[in-house]
């Protein structure tokens, strides 16, 4: 349900792409707003618009007075409930909000929540194709890249497609999806959550304003997903990489396999550009949605072959001299990277590292051990990364990600293959993992060809 802001004061934490797009929604809806980011003014690209409309800013501290003032404070996805200045506005009981919930008062259509540990970005982007296949005027975005906040400047949606953290689900209230995905769960962000059970309750707030009207897609193959998903009262649709299900859609090596309400279709994956199991369970999610709406099954596969993949997620960058070169960037946690590495044949040479999120590297062991010759370490989790890892194979540390590179072009035999996947974040070297995989590709498209007899 729409809400009235004119004359309210809002404080929007955190100058990212969200906050920003807050901060316009606002102003627009005659609200008075603050702006309140740790980082001094100078360093923010993209206020001076903002200024101008009046926005005001709190730039180089959070003012917990301004805080605690406030009629509500609505805060970006990096930006921890733990903050101070928002315990304060806490316990002065100020609403605090997430920017998906802000966005839900005025979403009339359909809306699909991706969320999980692994593959949400490629599930949310094959489904908006999808939609978009069969015609339908589809937003795409989240944390996939535009925020939902942004959808609201236009109305004539059909679908909603979002992509959510667990960092966006903690500050809703009343956000209600028709449909909402958990693709998996591993460990991830554990350097923002105590424990394993407060990260995935936070991704189970998918589910909490849902009703008997809405659907749940979960994956069966995960036994963490379904454990935290068994108290749930909604319709549930699942599906599995492991077998072929009485309804849902299942897999038998060959073909995706879709049956609901006595209906059976068959969808060949080597149509796909995409490859690995992991894509086969990220293509069967995306494809739930559209078809219980009533999309063509023809029309729905013909998009999901029509992907190509996504920028920074095991993408070929080259062959040189017989090596495979992998750009998996977007390779953030320890399941992505297993899951990688299962797509590759040996022998390996393996690029991880950067900031360490907290989690544990021990359900890298079996598949460092079986496929991965040499392990190049960069980054501030490097230490860490060798006491847990370093013995199970020929490890070596590299400065900084160019020298890594330079490092697996002499490491690596004919016939092998390199991959950067870091499981862990960028920020440690880089403002981001695109920009940590761009910096990759120069380093790899760089190298020359050896000359004969080299």
């Amino acid at each position: 349900m729409q809400r009235d802001w004119s004359g309210k004061r809002i404080v929007v934490v955190g100058a990212g792409k969200t906050g920003l797009a807050l901060c316009a929604y606002f102003s627009d809806r005659g609200a008075l707003v603050t702006l309140s980011d740790r980082r001094a003014a100078a360093d923010i690209p993209g206020l001076s618009p903002l200024v101008s409309r009046g926005v005001v800013l709190d730039c180089g501290r959070h003012n917990a007075a301004l805080f605690t003032a406030a009629d509500a404070v609505v805060i970006s996805p990096g930006v921890s409930l733990e903050v101070q200045a928002l315990v304060a506005a806490r316990k002065a009981g100020v609403p605090i909000l997430g920017e998906i919930e802000v966005a839900s008062y005025e979403i009339e259509a359909p809306l699909v929540a991706i969320t999980g540990t692994n593959g949400k970005s490629t599930t949310t982007t094959v489904m908006g194709e999808v939609f978009k296949a069969w015609g339908r005027r589809t937003f795409v975005g989240g944390n996939l890249g535009t925020p939902l906040i942004e959808a609201v400047q236009e109305s004539d949606w059909d679908y909603l497609v979002a992509e959510l953290s667990s960092f966006q689900l903690e500050a809703i209230e009343t956000f209600r999806p028709r449909y909402a995905l958990l693709l998996n769960l591993s460990e991830d962000h554990l350097d923002r959550y105590p424990d394993m059970q407060s990260y995935v309750a936070a991704k189970m707030r998918v589910f909490e304003n849902m009703t008997a009207d809405d659907v749940a897609v979960l994956n069966a193959g995960d036994t963490l997903v379904m454990a935290a998903a068994a108290p749930l009262r909604l319709r549930q649709v699942l599906f599995s990489s492991a077998e072929v299900l009485a309804e849902g859609m299942g897999f038998d090596g060959d073909s995706i396999v879709w049956r609901m309400a006595g209906e059976e279709e068959r969808f060949a994956v080597a149509e796909l550009q995409l490859r690995g199991r992991h894509n086969v369970e990220n293509v069967m999610a995306a494809l739930i949605p559209p078809l219980l709406e009533g999309c063509p099954p023809h029309l729905a596969w013909e998009a999901a072959c029509a992907f190509p993949g996504l920028d920074h997620r095991m993408v070929q960058v080259r062959v040189l001299d017989a090596v495979t070169w992998y750009n998996d960037s977007k390779g953030t946690n320890v399941g992505s990277v297993v899951k990688s590495l299962e797509g590759l044949a040996s022998p390996v040479t393996l690029i991880a590292g950067g900031r360490d999120k907290g989690g544990d590297y021990g359900p890298l062991a079996a598949a460092v051990r079986e496929k991965v010759a040499h392990l190049i370490l960069i980054g501030e989790a490097a230490e860490r990364m060798a006491a847990d890892l370093g013995a199970l194979t020929d490890t070596v540390r590299a400065p900084s990600l160019e020298e890594a590179v330079v490092l697996a072009r002499d490491l690596t035999p004919p016939g092998g293959s390199v991959l950067l996947s870091p499981g862990c974040s960028s920020f440690d070297m880089f403002s981001s993992y695109a920009e940590r995989g761009e910096v990759f590709v120069r380093a790899v498209r760089a190298l020359p060809v050896r000359t004969t007899g080299e």
